[in-house]
């Protein structure tokens, strides 16, 4: 019987891949990632199929309008009768093209994992407490700037069974929708300065440095309000150079 793996096999597995592109960069990493075990299982292993008319699936797909989205959906801290536990935070940004231009009225929409990093998941089986006044989950619609805007608490980290003692860093995930849901992007932020970063093998598996570094937000003492929460802000580029890097081709 194999030994699962160690924080040690996954670190070198990690410094290997890195020592083998040092100096190449790539936006996206390969779809299979060997550090990040599960990536064998996330993909697909036959050719893709071509539509004959790839529109057709954007006509009958689901839509969304505006007044589906309400002020309430942006703040994950006033969704049920009681506040929730954590330290309260609001996460701010602008949603832009690869020229800067901001993208209006995009539904964006971020689940996350409670104070204690739990997520209120029938899979999610962590020993940490659940919040009964915490669902993880918000969305709301940039405005004529691109910008959004979400009041939560900030998620504790939590493990998984990647390799033994293995833990994700604090991270709210988003996901940003086109003018159709088949045109959706997912992606995570995290929070500057965690000690779990180098752990990591999904961070890691974006072996450009640069890239790495747009998936974490900065903290903005000026989005802080006074005795209500701290400011971290966060923007999202969809494609160029400057991209934000995203699940795709998972």
């Amino acid at each position: 019987m194999t030994s699962p793996p160690t924080q040690a096999d996954i670190d070198l597995e990690i410094a290997a891949i890195r020592a083998a592109r040092e100096g190449a960069e790539t936006h996206h990493p390969d779809r299979d990632y060997a550090p990040y075990r599960s990536t064998a299982l996330r993909h697909p292993k036959q050719p893709l199929v071509p539509l004959k008319d790839p529109e057709a699936a954007e006509l009958t797909g689901p839509v969304f309008g505006v007044t589906d989205v309400t002020a309430l959906d942006s703040d994950l801290t006033r969704q049920h009768l009681g506040e929730p536990m954590g330290e309260r935070i609001t996460v701010q940004g602008r949603v832009l093209d690869r020229e800067g231009r901001p993208v209006r009225g995009q539904l964006v929409e971020i689940w996350q994992a409670n104070a204690a990093g739990r997520y209120p998941h029938q899979r999610d089986d962590h020993p940490a407490p659940l919040d009964p006044n915490f669902t993880g989950v918000g969305r709301c619609l940039t405005d004529d700037d691109g910008g959004y805007a979400f009041t939560t608490v900030r998620p504790g980290a939590y493990p998984w069974r990647n390799h033994v003692n293995a833990w994700r860093p604090a991270h709210i995930h988003f996901s940003v929708f086109g003018t159709a849901f088949t045109q959706r992007l997912v992606t995570q932020m995290y929070f500057p300065g965690d000690p779990l970063f180098p752990y990591d093998p999904i961070l890691n598996s974006v072996t450009d440095e640069r890239a790495r570094q747009r998936l974490v937000a900065a903290y903005d003492h000026g989005l802080s309000t006074p005795e209500w929460s701290l400011g971290y802000r966060w923007d999202i580029v969809l494609d160029g150079p400057a991209a934000t890097w995203m699940e795709e081709g998972r």
